[in-house]
Parts: C-alpha cells; structure tokens; sequence
C-alpha cells in the first residue's frame, strides 16, 4: 500500500500557524507591541495606514538583535523568552512561544530594521510570504522598527474577511488601550494615515486611563487596593452612577498582561448589586499581581485566556475589596470649605413639615369698578335686565331675512372622503388602553390589537430618521447657550465620522477636533438634560453595531438613535398618545417588526377569545 501521510512544506505550516496567531490587524498589532516591550523600550509608536490593511509598523528603542538573532527571529519556535519547559511556569514576560514573527511573516511583506547599542551598523532584512528576500546591513537607529504591509496578500478569502478601514482601525485602537494601560512607565505615540491619535508620556495609572479615555475620566475613579497572599489587587473602579448600557471600559490585567474573564467579571459586577440597574454594566480598571506559578497563560496563541490554580478565592477576594471601595467611596465625609453657611436649615426647623403656602382671594374685587362697597356688604353697581333687546332691530323687514330662526347658510364646499361619522370617530377614539405600561392595547373588528409600545416607537423614530438623514431634512433646536461635553479621543473620532449624518438629524457642534466639544443644537425631541446620556449611547450602540454586523452607516446611527430616543417599557402614555403610536405605526413602511427585527404587535381573534373562554 502507498504511503499517503506526508510533512507539510515550511511555508504552508507557517500559514496555517498564522491562522491562530493573526486573525486581524489587530493580532499584528498586539504582538509587536509586547515584543517591543520586552525588549526593554521606553518609547514605542505605533503608525497604522488604512485600518492597518496596508502598512502596521512598530518602532522602538529597546536593546534590539544582532544580525544573527534577526534572522532567526522569523524561524518557528524561535524565541529568546524561555529554555526549557520549567520556564513555563514562571513567565515574566509577554511572549514566550517564538511563533509571532514567523506567522506575521508568512502572510504579509515584512520589513525589519534593528540595532543593538554595542553596534555601529544595524540589519535590515525582506520577507515576503515566509521568502527572505533580501538580508544587508544599514545605518539605523538603536532599536528595532517593523513594518508589516499588505497583509493577508497571498490569502484572498481571509483579506475579503477584514471589516471596512474604521472597524479594523477600532480594534487597533482596543489592543492599544490594552498595552498602553499596563505599562504607564512608557511613553506610547499612534498614528493614523498621518495623523496624531494619541501621545501618551510617562505617567502614573490613574494619568495614563485619563490620557486615555479624557480628563473627565479623573473624577469618575475610585481607587481599590487589597494585599494577600494568594493575590495583590489594585486599580480603580469607575463610580456607580457612571455605569454604561454597554461593555467597553472594563479591563483585567494579571501580571502586567490583559486577560479576559467572565467569572472574574462576575465578581465586580455582583459587588455593584444595588448600586447599578441590571443591565448596566460597571467600569473597571484592575490590576492582579499573583505567582507566576499559580497562573496558566499557555491555553490559546492569543494568551487572553488565563486559568488560576483558586479561582474561588480570588473570586471572594476580588468581590469583597471591591465592595470595601465602594463603602468607602460612599460613606467618606466631604469637607467643602466653599460651602455657604448661610445657606443651612436652621436647627429648630429641621424637624418641622413642610407646609404648602395659604392664598387668600378677595372674589368681591374689580379693579374696573369706581363705586365702593356700601356699608350692608352689597356692591353699588347692580347688573340691569336686558329687557327690550327686540327694539334693536326695529325697521328690518322680517319677511326678507325671513326670521332669525330660519336662517340658512349655504356653501358650496362639499366634504368628500368622509370615513367615520362623528358618532363612529367618539367610540373610535375611546377604544386603546396601556396594560401594564408596556402593551398599548386597541379594538378592532376581528377582536384586539396589543402593540409593544418600546418596539413600535422604535420602528416610528427609525424610519423618520432614516429619512432626515438621506433626504437631509432635520429640524434642529438651537440652544440658547452652548453645552460642552468631554469626550476621549477615541469616541471623537467616532463623532467626527458620524456628524455629517447627526447634523441631517439635527444635532449641531462645534470644536469637534477638541477634547471639550461643544453642542449648539439638537433635535426637537432630545431634552437638555439628556444630551450627554444620548451621546454616550448613541456611540457606544454605533461601536457595537459596526462590530456585529456591515449595515449603511445611516441604518446604524438611526437604529440607535431610535433606540435611545423611543418611549421605554414603563412609561405612562396618555390617550391621545396611544392613539397617536398605533396610528403612526401603521403608516410604517414596515410595522410589523423593530428595527432590530423583534414582532412588534399581534392580534387576538375573537375567535381566541371564544376558546379561552369555552
């Protein structure tokens, strides 16, 4: 029999390796990121072009490679982070597989410069496809820069895989947050097509997250720090008033590296129980330090899954600190040295009702009137009969005019299309009612129509702003004076992409290129008060959107204004606006499902009605 088990060429190992090291740019992304780190670099910048489809390159100033090492770095299993099997068990640093630069290398043209300080010259050497194409020495800088470009070129299906520029450039950005939050020690720069994301410098924790995700992150922090033996717990959780409908600034770090963990998750979010609604969900940035022995980092190529030997008792551990930070935050006195005495209840009231202020009316008065009251409590003036109003009219000929009371006015406007009779329109008009202030509930021939009230509103707003922002129709209320906003950099960038499509609907801005962004017209149904809540809402519902799915940028930004903006299971409506939702709902283009693709109403037959009750 023939044999028909062969070793596969190195080129097609090392493709089929990089199917679980690089999924995205984002994969390359990280990966050169904490090579440099390990490299001892104290400044790394980061240059992305097209969401990282044409150019990723990572400069940075560490201890570099010889020739040698240069070149040995692309092969597998090549590492300089461990040698034996021991060393699995007390990693201190990011990599340790040696499989990265080799399944970068595989599928993309990578260039690399590097140079150690001992050296005058450095190496520059072309891979393309796992080929090294050329290998020379060059004048460079002590460091290393890496430039990895078209990637994915010589696998097509994965390249028509990768999202558009702006969903790529956002999970760049992810990986970035990640690195750049655990290592405030190095100054991190990132550029996009040319232009400045973020400088972030040498700071401390707390700096580098407000450098981050903007100056109004500071006041939102609340420290948590607990030291044991099993595990050295520090950080800072966001406060429980500023908790998000959606995941996003909620970061776990063990020993310097980002993990991810549901039931580490669990335990900050069973902390905030009472302090937040359901489905909020708390922000958190924490930083575990435990034995490198009692940790496994070696379950999938991406090292984001971790296993601890006592995931229990750092599960208690971690929910009683962060419940211990909480009661501090909230039992602390405040000493305002700005505060107005004055200003205080005095003592002896404090314990008094309060009582609703008493109006008296004089009825008697009219400021019209000159006479006075006499002195029997009667007024002066006395109202007189109307008595002899027929004399006004002495000298008309009756007979012409034929008599006021058979006076008939003729018209020669004829009402058509008359659908209801005004007795039919009465008991029309009498016949929907909120049940349980989710349902708004309404008769109808065949028997009763029970409408989702949160869904159909949904579905009405989402074709109206669908509208507005294709037909660019939006009407706009100007505030009176300008609301400025803080936002990061990275929900800017989100607004600046969106405000053509906002400004349709009726938002209005200045200074977006800032930090602080000013608001200078909304649409007529956002509230002042409720600007920055919708805002928020809106870019985090925008960001999740574009993850999920490849809909049209204005069916995203109208779905999640509809989504923020429609009346809530909850909210009491009165008659004329349940008649007003069911009403608008049938002149839908599509009523009969949400904009997210939920049933928004169904009919109850009569004939339902007869076997329920037979």
């Amino acid at each position: 029999m023939e044999d028909i088990i062969k070793l596969l060429p190195d080129h097609v190992a090392n493709q089929i390796a990089a199917g679980e090291v690089v999924q995205r740019p984002a994969s390359v992304v990280k990966e050169l990121l904490e090579n440099a780190i390990d490299a001892g670099a104290t400044l790394i910048k980061l240059i992305v072009k097209d969401g990282g489809k044409s150019l990723l390159q990572v400069v940075d100033n560490g201890k570099g490679m010889s020739e040698t090492d240069a070149r040995l770095s692309f092969e597998r299993h090549a590492t300089s982070k461990i040698s034996s099997a021991q060393d699995l068990f007390n990693l201190q640093t990011k990599g340790f597989r040696g499989e990265a630069l080799a399944s970068i290398a595989a599928i993309a043209h990578v260039d690399m410069l590097t140079r150690i300080d001992t050296m005058d010259v450095g190496t520059h050497i072309k891979i393309e496809g796992s080929k090294v194409v050329s290998q020379e020495v060059v004048a460079t800088p002590k460091g290393t820069s890496i430039s990895v470009k078209n990637l994915f070129f010589n696998i097509p299906a994965r390249r028509n895989f990768l999202k558009s520029n702006q969903v790529e450039l956002r999970h760049i950005t992810d990986e970035f947050h990640r690195v750049a939050l655990v290592h405030p020690n190095i100054e991190f720069h990132f550029y996009n097509n040319g232009s400045e994301i973020f400088n972030l410098p040498k700071v401390n924790h707390r700096q580098r997250i407000a450098h981050v995700f903007g100056s109004r992150m500071t006041e939102r922090l609340v420290p948590v720090e607990e030291e044991t033996e099993v595990v050295n717990i520090s950080g800072f959780i966001c406060k429980p008033e500023f908790a998000k409908k959606s995941r996003g600034e909620q970061f776990f770090f063990a020993n310097n590296r980002f993990i991810k963990s549901p039931y580490l998750h669990h335990a900050v979010v069973s902390a905030f129980e009472g302090l937040i609604k359901p489905d909020a969900f708390p922000g958190y940035f924490i930083y575990l330090e435990v034995d490198p022995k009692s940790i496994d980092i070696n379950i999938h190529p991406t090292k984001t899954e971790v296993k601890f030997d006592d995931e229990h008792a750092l599960y208690a551990m971690l929910r009683s600190t962060v419940k211990h930070s909480l009661g501090q935050f909230n039992v602390a006195p405040v000493l305002d040295f700005e505060h107005d005495p004055n200003l205080d209840t005095p003592y002896a009231y404090k314990e008094k009702g309060v009582v609703l202020p008493k109006v008296t009316v004089d009825a008697d008065f009219n400021p019209f009137q000159d006479t006075v009251k006499t002195t029997s409590g009667k007024p002066a003036f006395q109202k007189q009969s109307a008595k002899g109003w027929e004399n006004l009219y002495q000298g008309l000929d009756m007979e012409e005019t034929g008599g006021f009371s058979s006076v008939e006015i003729e018209t020669d406007t004829v009402v058509q299309g008359v659908m209801y009779s005004e007795d039919e329109m009465d008991a029309q008009a009498g016949t929907t009612f909120q049940l349980q202030r989710k349902y708004v509930v309404s008769t109808i021939k065949s028997g009763l129509l029970v409408v989702h009230q949160n869904r159909a509103h949904e579905r009405i707003l989402f074709e109206k702003f669908l509208g507005e922002i294709t037909v660019k129709e939006g009407v706009s209320q100007q505030l009176l004076f300008p609301l400025e906003l803080s936002f990061s950099k990275q929900d800017l960038a989100v607004l600046t992409e969106v405000r053509e499509s906002l400004y349709n609907v009726g938002f209005a801005f200045e200074d977006l290129d800032q930090e602080t962004v000013k608001v200078t017209g909304v649409p007529i149904m956002v509230s002042e008060s409720g600007i920055g809540t919708v805002l928020d809402r809106l870019i985090a519902d925008y960001k999740e959107g574009y993850q999920e799915g490849s809909i049209s940028q204005a069916e995203l930004l109208a779905e999640a204004l509809s989504r923020n903006l429609a009346v809530k299971t909850g909210d009491v409506l009165d008659h004329e606006s349940q008649l007003a939702l069911v009403n608008n709902l049938f002149g839908c283009k599509e009523p009969t499902l949400s904009p997210r693709q939920k049933q928004i109403y169904t009919i109850i037959s009569e004939g339902d009605i007869d076997k329920k009750l037979n």
